[in-house]
């Protein structure tokens, strides 16, 4: 016990000082122990450059704004975490993701300052907003709420109490989704001192505003890639039997930009047909699509519930696109610079 509160004082201190705030209520020096996250580690995650845009909660505002984490907010979940929707005390919509299982107490801290290093930092219209943390009654992070669901449930109609983009997504919502998350990979890619690698792109994690901006969410995977050209190992991450993976991901754990890439690669098809990565009876969307890819029969690609109801030359920019970035071999895909002018 007396451990466990030690270290939920050393995180808070932590964060105090990453956001400026940092002070000591009796006046006293810090001790020892409450220097147990260095300024050298802060420098090494970047935390100590974030803006104040975000701060930090109280359990007791989360547990309010998500009723207790009522079951029927529960409104995601995954290997390691659990999303709930909530209302803050100003009547904002928020969304509370609680850090749930990890291999050790050490681990899910390390996971959950990754992440918060990650996404604390970031500042993109098409980059998921982080409003906060609480660190008190476990690890959580306070998000944006988006009420529209994602664009893998709007695609494939599996909702969560969420209302979804149409009945079927329109090919200009489609065109500008695509476009939208091309900017916002491309920035995390090119547009930052330390790159960042998402590690996770695919449908169920962007999330449509509700004036439809895409929005990239999810870093619970996300690495720093130092330089341009050094890749890194993936570690123990997630192999996800639901999407397609890139070759190097899949078969050596490696990752750089363009492990991104691919994923994004693949959600353009996902756009385009209409149809899961890897369907019910386990086919694989990128070996289906192939064959057309490779004839150029694009139009037997595109989703039949839209009808003739496209654009030609939009199909092709993001048929193109995709077909560059799903190349098996991660040399020859393009970076996200080259895919948005495509």
């Amino acid at each position: 016990m007396r451990q466990s509160y030690a270290k939920s004082r050393n995180l808070k201190r932590f964060l105090s000082v990453a956001i400026g705030k940092r002070r000591n209520s009796s006046g006293e020096d810090d001790n020892t122990e409450d220097k147990a996250f260095s300024v050298k580690q802060i420098n090494e995650m970047e935390i100590s450059h974030l803006r104040p845009g975000w701060r930090c909660f109280s359990y007791e505002e989360i547990l309010k704004a998500t009723d207790g984490f009522h079951k029927d907010n529960l409104v995601g979940w995954g290997g390691y975490a659990e999303v709930y929707r909530g209302v803050a005390e100003d009547g904002e919509a928020i969304a509370v993701k609680r850090l749930t299982r990890a291999s050790s107490d050490e681990q899910r801290e390390k996971d959950f300052l990754t992440e918060l290093g990650a996404v604390g930092h970031v500042r993109h219209p098409n980059v998921s907003a982080l409003l906060g943390c609480c660190v008190d009654g476990g690890l959580h992070l306070v998000f944006e709420f988006y009420s529209r669901g994602s664009v893998s449930s709007n695609l494939h109609g599996r909702t969560i109490d969420t209302p979804t983009i149409a009945a079927k997504p329109t090919w200009k919502l489609r065109f500008d989704i695509a476009v939208g998350t091309a900017r916002g990979l491309h920035y995390l890619h090119k547009q930052r001192r330390r790159r960042i690698i998402h590690r996770d792109i695919k449908a169920s994690n962007i999330l449509p505003t509700e004036s439809f901006e895409p929005q990239i969410s999810d870093f619970g995977l996300a690495r720093w890639l130092p330089s341009e050209t050094t890749p890194t190992a993936a570690g123990n991450g997630a192999c996800d039997v639901d999407r397609c993976l890139a070759p190097e991901y899949f078969t050596h754990g490696i990752v750089d930009e363009k492990t991104d890439v691919f994923a994004f690669g693949v959600f353009l098809l996902e756009i385009v047909t209409g149809r899961k990565p890897v369907d019910g009876c386990h086919r694989n969307l990128l070996c289906w699509a192939r064959s057309y890819l490779n004839d150029g029969i694009i139009e037997t690609l595109v989703d039949p519930r839209l009808g003739e109801e496209y654009d030609m030359g939009q199909l092709k920019r993001l048929i193109f696109a995709a077909s560059l970035c799903t190349r098996p071999t991660a040399t020859l895909r393009p970076s996200m610079t080259e895919v948005i002018r495509c």
